[in-house]
């Protein structure tokens, strides 16, 4: 089942009957503590905006007394598909436009709207045991790596970002979500991983980021909406509104995260 502000199971298809009981839409009040009141809204988000969207989900609940809010990170891929069958969401932020257009062309979104961009850094254990300092580096069959699948707009960006520096690394592993990419760093195993570079600063100590200039031609843009079949349509409205928000880029930009 659900968990408040937490990391929701990717089971969605087959757990849609006990979350059948979610409230439908109320007021149609915008404003920012308006309405809401006992309701729930449920916010399907990259895994990449785990910490950023839990932190504006503590802010947006404080404005809305009453209200919960049920997150679901994963990979884009898998969540626009979770939506696509049916799995009741009211808002869907994604790591990038083509895995929003899965949504969009399903006819459960209209009009998403980028609020924010992320690019790729080298991550590597704290003491970095295989020594790497650069992309080509990764290539070296000594050196253990880990990427996200293809299909995952981690692994698609990682594939432009190799592909720019003229190189073909072998994973030892192929990840559905930029946290269990990481993850394998931080267990250390493996040696070096592409991972979104807001990822290695919400790691902390855990991992080394190292930049490299392929990354540049790899950048993701995160589109945000409010689904078409939204329960609680006017918190999904608010939600997008607080994203979008000064407040909601100032929470971005510290997780590193670039913003217009």
């Amino acid at each position: 089942m659900f968990k408040r502000l937490s990391r929701w199971t990717t089971a969605v298809p087959l757990a849609l009957a006990l979350v059948a009981g979610l409230s439908g839409c109320g007021d149609d009040d915008p404003g920012p503590a308006s309405g809401g009141s006992g309701k729930t809204l449920t916010v399907f988000a990259a895994a990449s905006l785990t910490e950023s969207f839990t932190e504006l989900g503590r802010t947006f609940e404080s404005a809305h007394p009453g209200v919960k809010l049920r997150f679901n990170f994963g990979s884009s891929a898998t969540l626009a598909q979770q939506i696509t069958q049916g799995a009741p969401a009211d808002v869907f932020a994604a790591a990038s436009p083509a895995t929003m257009k899965t949504v969009t062309d399903a006819s459960m979104a209209t009009a998403p709207t980028t609020f924010v961009r992320n690019k790729l850094q080298i991550a590597v254990p704290a003491d970095n045991p295989a020594k790497v300092d650069d992309l080509k580096d990764l290539a070296d069959p000594k050196v253990k790596v880990a990427l996200c699948a293809a299909q995952v707009p981690c692994g698609a960006a990682a594939a432009k970002a190799l592909e720019a520096a003229g190189l073909k690394v072998k994973p030892v592993t192929l990840e559905q979500d930029v946290k269990a990419t990481l993850t394998k760093v931080e267990l250390g195993e493996v040696d070096a991983a592409l991972v979104y570079k807001t990822d290695v600063f919400a790691a902390g100590n855990k991992v080394q980021g190292i930049t490299f200039p392929e990354a540049d031609k790899a950048i993701n843009d995160y589109p945000i909406t409010a689904l078409s079949k939204a329960s609680a349509a006017d918190l999904a409205k608010q939600f997008v509104d607080l994203v979008l928000s000064a407040q909601g880029k100032s929470v971005m930009t510290k997780a590193g995260f670039e913003t217009s």
